[in-house]
């Protein structure tokens, strides 16, 4: 029996070919043919600038694996995370893996977040039976990444302020609440989406847990080679946490003020997170008695090749995209869905920023910041900077992290991740509407 083509198939040859139609009529032949160019260029460059953070924190997290924080964590929240993922053994990296993944795009740390992210999806193929063809797990863990779990859009908040907003943070509530709709519409439609895959299309992993989770989990189950850790170096771990510790009231004692509340405090203590986390975790390890520099220049050797891997499918995505956004497709596309979306409350002005979201990061942050410093307190400018803040760049997800380990047929992923954006931008209408003032 035939099978259908992935949606992605389609998507994709969609966006080439009404691109290359749309620029007979409009002359932008050789416009396209140079943006293709420029598109797998920068395709190539992106992936290269990846290598570094995907190194390091691949690194960080081998040494938090070796130490045991990843059981640890798997086991507080073990209760949702079965529920979400029933077909991934509960002890299982790729669990502890998801959760930092979700808990860093909660805290904003998006350069911290898609190296775990991957280290998740590396974890969930080691236990797929069909290499090549994405999981039900991997579909879910996927749209949730796509819906933009996040609690503190900081980014977004930082260029309000910067374009002069009275309340740049005004939009923080209405973010979390339209990214908490886009979320539960992922895991419904890839729940919904999974139920009605065909049977014969993949084998529940739940069939094949005892004898190929075995087989490919076997390295991680075995004891990692841990050290004696002496009186003296715990001493001195200790004493690093105690001075760090001293170091937040040492700053207004020194200073001779009390601590106040602001937009600038809060942004303070954020840039914290990431060494915080860092350091965190590299102490715990050392405590814990992980070789933490062997561990960590050993496990990051695996960022270059993972950089290598995702490589073609950032190319053709990337150069799908432009082809589509420079011929005028685009603009097209736009006019014939703009009546239909001002009529739910929609500025046509914010309208650019909707469809282009889950196309382009850049694109869609140069939108909403053009927006935004034109009119800062404005409907408009509230709108777009809850958009921004409550979605993501779905096809750059879906191209680094399916590609990552070479998932070709993605299932129901990007209709359920699709969904999700949809439901996002909605989501953020109509939220917007109730809070804006």
């Amino acid at each position: 029996m035939e099978k259908k083509p992935a949606v992605i198939n389609v998507i994709w040859l969609f966006l080439i070919i009404s691109g290359i139609v749309t620029a007979a009529y409009t002359d932008k032949m050789g416009v396209i043919s140079k943006s293709m160019f420029d598109a797998a260029k920068s395709a190539v460059e992106l992936a290269i600038k990846l290598i570094g953070a995907m190194a390091l924190w691949l690194g960080i997290m081998k040494v938090a694996e070796e130490a045991g924080l990843m059981k640890i964590i798997s086991r507080a929240i073990r209760p949702i995370m079965i529920r979400l993922f029933p077909d991934v053994p509960v002890n299982h990296p790729a669990m502890s893996s998801m959760i930092m993944n979700m808990a860093a795009n909660m805290l904003g740390l998006g350069n911290a977040a898609t190296p775990m992210g991957i280290k998740a999806m590396t974890e969930l193929e080691k236990i797929n039976p069909h290499k090549g063809t994405a999981t039900n797990s991997m579909c879910l863990f996927l749209a949730i990444n796509t819906s933009s779990v996040t609690i503190l859009p900081l980014g977004v908040i930082a260029a309000r302020a910067a374009a002069g907003a009275t309340s740049p943070s005004a939009i923080l509530i209405p973010a979390i609440l339209a990214t908490a709709i886009s979320t539960t519409v992922a895991i419904v439609a890839s729940k919904l989406l999974a139920s009605r895959s065909a049977k014969s299309e993949i084998v529940p992993v739940n069939d094949v847990t005892d004898e190929s989770c075995a087989v490919e989990s076997e390295p991680l189950k075995s004891s990692p080679e841990l050290v004696k850790v002496s009186p003296v170096s715990k001493f001195f771990g200790y004493s690093a946490i105690a001075v760090f510790l001293f170091a937040i009231p040492w700053k207004y004692i020194s200073q001779g003020t009390m601590p106040q509340f602001s937009f600038d405090t809060f942004t303070k203590m954020t840039e914290w997170l990431i060494p915080v986390i860092m350091g965190g975790l590299l102490l715990f390890g050392y405590l814990r008695g992980v070789k933490v520099y062997e561990t960590v220049t050993d496990a990051a050797k695996e960022g270059f090749n993972v950089a290598v891997r995702i490589i073609p499918f950032m190319v053709a995505i990337f150069v799908a995209i432009n082809i589509f956004r420079e011929s005028g497709a685009f603009q097209l596309f736009t006019g014939v869905l703009s009546p239909v979306l001002t009529r739910i409350g929609m500025p046509v002005d914010v309208l650019p920023l909707a469809l282009i979201r889950s196309l382009s990061g850049t694109g869609s942050y140069g939108i909403m910041t053009d927006i935004v410093n034109n009119a800062p307190d404005s409907f408009s400018s509230f709108l777009a900077s809850v958009m921004q803040g409550s979605t993501e760049t779905t096809f750059y997800v879906l191209a680094v992290y399916f590609g990552a380990i070479g998932i070709k047929k993605t299932r129901h992923a990007l209709p359920a991740a699709l969904c999700a954006d949809v439901a996002g931008i909605l989501g953020a209408v109509f939220v917007s509407h109730i809070f804006f003032r």
